[in-house]
């Protein structure tokens, strides 16, 4: 526990099945004062009208998303201006990644794009209990989204061979080349 951010963002992104989830909650746990946002979660705080994001977005399922990424930007700027790391877990890919830095108000700001191999997102879908794809999302579909439409800002990791341990090493090793944003 010898790293110390202080107040600042550190946002994980990836494709469904990624690992996001089980990286950020590690990372957290490696800092010493450090929230893990779910931005899944404000989107699950929607109990009627929730219109899922599918590859043809409707305009409302567009804004939900928009709401979505507002909200969990807005929660880890508050956690940050309160002394914390906040570590942001959520899909932001394409344009919305340079949408999603440019929201949040802290600094510093990291970027971590966990990017593994399809055939590893295919493994570890099949071995979650939730189902992340299917007729709507392809793993292929979705990865090229990725590879192709976000931009190459923060640190890129192919996580196919590591395990999240190793991850979030290479992520605590390499923090310097995550930081989008200095103070």
């Amino acid at each position: 526990m010898g790293i110390e951010l202080g107040s600042a963002v550190v946002l994980i992104t990836g494709v469904m099945a990624a690992g996001k989830s089980t990286v950020a909650e590690l990372l957290a746990g490696q800092l010493p004062r450090a929230a893990h946002v779910r931005g899944d979660v404000f989107r699950r705080m929607v109990v009627s009208g929730r219109e899922e994001l599918l590859p043809e977005k409707t305009a409302e399922a567009r804004a939900q998303l928009e709401l979505r990424y507002r909200l969990s930007a807005l929660v880890a700027d508050e956690y940050a201006d309160h002394g914390w790391t906040a570590v942001v877990q959520d899909i932001v890919l394409g344009e919305d990644l340079d949408g999603y830095v440019a929201r949040v108000r802290t600094r510093p700001l990291y970027v971590v794009v966990l990017a593994p191999s399809t055939a590893t997102v295919q493994s570890r879908e099949a071995q979650r209990p939730k189902t992340g794809y299917g007729a709507a999302w392809t793993v292929d579909a979705l990865d090229r989204t990725l590879r192709e439409e976000t931009p190459r800002i923060g640190l890129w990791l192919d996580t196919s061979e590591q395990t999240p341990v190793q991850t979030v090493s290479s992520i605590l090793d390499n923090l310097s080349a995550a930081r989008v944003r200095a103070d």
